[in-house]
């Protein structure tokens, strides 16, 4: 027979209900439900949105990566009015604002490469004055993450005048994980050893290998350390980007991987447990 493997991160799951027991505190928590696995904002507990393959992994080994470039900013397209959500054209136009070509050259994406990590597309509150106002100024806030420094930068972009008016850089601060991070996080889990429970479970649930990220169903949230509550690899969570995944084999049952927190800012995996 097989040996156990260590199993507590390899047990499938049944039911729609998964305890969150942990000594140290987890942020943006969304428990699973029946329905199957699609957050796309984020949310260690629950089913994350269908991965997309690995977001670019595996492309491009032992060849020399592009330079990256600053795409030129798109015409305005379509627009929304007043407090209308966000139209896509809208939303492709600010991040092209708000990523000019020093914060693009001097950050870091979850992948390492050249760029930060985008994270949301909001409309931004009226300011205090406006709020009566019939045509308030229509603005954006741009949210990334930095990982060459982890560093979460904002960016308040006017809609009408295509311009930056406010900039906040804060260090401490971990909003939810995007999609991007939570398939990186899966994938640093899969290449790693503390990985082969989970591995096992799939092949033990359908019968064949898990290799990708985008063979799982995933949601994910943001672990901070607290004091003594973890092994001394995860003491920097919540300084590090630290992310605690819960996954569930596509159309199958859930995997239980709560005992597993991956530091992005380290690119590490760790076992609460040990």
């Amino acid at each position: 027979m097989r040996d156990a493997v260590r199993r507590h991160l390899g047990k499938v799951v049944a039911g729609t209900a998964i305890a969150v027991a942990s000594t140290a505190v987890m942020v943006g928590i969304t428990l699973p439900g029946s329905a199957g696995a699609d957050d796309t904002t984020g949310g260690k507990a629950g089913g994350q949105a269908t991965q997309q393959a690995g977001q670019g992994e595996g492309q491009g080994q032992g060849a020399a990566a592009p330079p990256g470039v600053v795409e030129q900013v798109p015409a305005e397209g379509e627009k929304g009015k007043g407090s209308d959500p966000l139209t896509d054209d809208e939303i492709e136009r600010v991040e092209q604002i708000a990523v000019n070509r020093q914060l693009f050259n001097a950050s870091e994406d979850v992948e390492g490469e050249r760029g930060p990590q985008r994270l949301s597309v909001d409309l931004a509150e009226p300011e205090a004055d406006e709020a009566d106002a019939t045509d308030p100024p229509r603005r954006a806030d741009v949210t990334f993450y930095d990982y060459r420094d982890d560093t979460l930068v904002t960016k308040t972009v006017d809609l009408d005048t295509g311009k930056v008016v406010q900039t906040g850089e804060q260090r401490g601060v971990q909003p939810p994980p995007s999609r991007a991070e939570n398939i990186e996080a899966a994938a640093l889990l899969i290449a790693d050893p503390l990985g082969a429970g989970l591995k096992a479970d799939y092949k033990d649930s359908i019968g064949k290998e898990l290799t990708s990220p985008d063979q799982l169903s995933l949601s994910g949230g943001i672990y901070r350390a607290a004091e003594g509550a973890q092994p001394a690899a995860l003491d920097k969570c919540g300084e590090h980007r630290c992310v605690r995944l819960f996954t569930k084999v596509k159309n199958g049952p859930w995997i239980d991987t709560r005992n597993l927190v991956i530091d992005l800012s380290a690119r590490k995996v760790a076992d609460l447990g040990r």
